[in-house]
């Protein structure tokens, strides 16, 4: 492992060099390649020296020629990379070993969605190769990813959530009746049929869907089990209003939040097809709420995002029911791609989505600065 440009990390060197990560070996691969294609245009348009890392579904990392896709790449662009004039595949060690080895250090901006790229995995790895890297640090993204975890959690704080409650792979493969039981009763509790089943660590809607009655809830748990070996079971909100917010920042007490923007659906709830099908839904980077309930949402966003120790970027997601606000969930790798509200939201209050970018870039340098001069105070202790 290359331990190398110390003295560029002692000094603060700033790196005019992005290596950004796209794809990943997740379910939201396709989503990813979008997102980290649009981050790696407009950081190349601000002038940074920008690498594109493509990581493929079987994990292999490719480096990508910016003539690959002009503009938003299709789905499965990417299946065949050597085609499009990559260099690879090389393994995650390799691939790692390369980067670390760059002077200056280049700042890592991984744009990977879902599982690996999203829940502390990546973000391990970059620790171990001491990569300045954009985004939350590893327990706040395992943290965020598992909507159990966190909901948990927030809660604990006293902020609001929808009910909800857990079915794990393991109890459904044993007994069946069981689960069905306990859903059963819990429908009885909240007062509401209709359920909404989620996998726990999995993003962009993938796997979700409402089971409308008793008879839909084992084909919904199915369909949630591909993806995950456990589900997030929620009482369901009849048609409620999507808000979003962006948060930036590293220090707790210095953050900048943006928004509400709100989502409107353009099916029975935010699923893939609503996110991704273009013309499908529709959004606004303005919500339309009065001020005080406006205050109510960025406060409710900055104690969401400090729960976990949140640093660099996130969306919060809230849903509004009437008045009822709840915390839906914290995403640390939102996506960037054009219905995306938050380089939108971000946008509006930073100066550009290119702008947002940069932001994103610096507060990954500042923070890798912080954990340097910490660790040359920790060397001089005396031994």
């Amino acid at each position: 492992m290359t331990s190398g440009n110390s003295s560029d990390r002692a000094s603060g060197a700033h790196s005019e060099s992005v290596v950004v990560m796209l794809g990943g070996p997740s379910a939201e691969h396709d989503v990813s390649v979008v997102s980290g294609w649009a981050i790696a245009d407009a950081l190349a348009d601000a002038g940074l020296s920008v690498e594109r890392v493509y990581i493929d579904l079987l994990n292999g990392w490719w480096s990508m020629p910016a003539t690959a896709a002009a503009g938003r790449p299709r789905p499965g662009a990417f299946d065949d990379p050597r085609s499009l004039g990559a260099e690879g595949p090389r393994t995650p060690a390799q691939a790692l070993e390369r980067i670390a080895g760059g002077k200056p250090l280049p700042v890592v901006f991984p744009a990977l969605h879902g599982p690996f790229g999203e829940d502390g995995t990546i973000q391990a790895l970059f620790e171990a190769y001491d990569l300045p890297y954009a985004g939350a640090g590893v327990a706040a993204s395992a943290v965020g990813m598992d909507k159990a975890l966190y909901k948990r959690l927030v809660r604990g704080l006293g902020l609001q959530v929808v009910d909800w409650t857990e079915v794990t792979a393991a109890r459904w493969a044993v007994d069946r009746p069981g689960a069905l039981e306990r859903l059963e009763a819990f429908s009885e509790s909240c007062g509401e049929s209709r359920l909404m089943m989620k996998p726990a660590r999995m993003g962009s809607s993938v796997g979700m869907s409402i089971a409308h009655t008793p008879a839909e809830r084992g084909r919904s748990l199915d369909e949630a089990l591909r993806f995950d070996s456990l589900v997030i079971v929620e009482r369901y909100l009849d048609h409620p209003r999507e808000l979003e917010v962006a948060v930036l920042g590293n220090d707790p007490q210095a953050l900048d939040v943006f928004g509400p923007g709100e989502v409107f659906p353009g099916r029975e709830f935010y699923d893939y097809v609503a996110k991704y099908s273009d013309g499908v839904s529709e959004t606004t980077i303005r919500a339309d709420v009065d001020d005080a309930l406006s205050r109510r949402i960025r406060q409710t966003a900055l104690e969401a995002y400090r729960a976990i120790g949140c640093e660099g970027f996130a969306r919060v997601d809230f849903l509004l029911a009437g008045d009822e606000l709840y915390l839906n969930e914290i995403n640390t790798v939102p996506g960037f791609t054009p219905i995306s509200l938050f380089p939108q939201v971000a946008a509006a209050g930073l100066g550009g989505f290119g702008a947002v970018c940069l932001r994103i870039v610096e507060l990954a340098e500042q923070r890798h600065a912080g954990r340097v001069r910490r660790r040359l105070t920790t060397a001089d202790l005396p031994r």
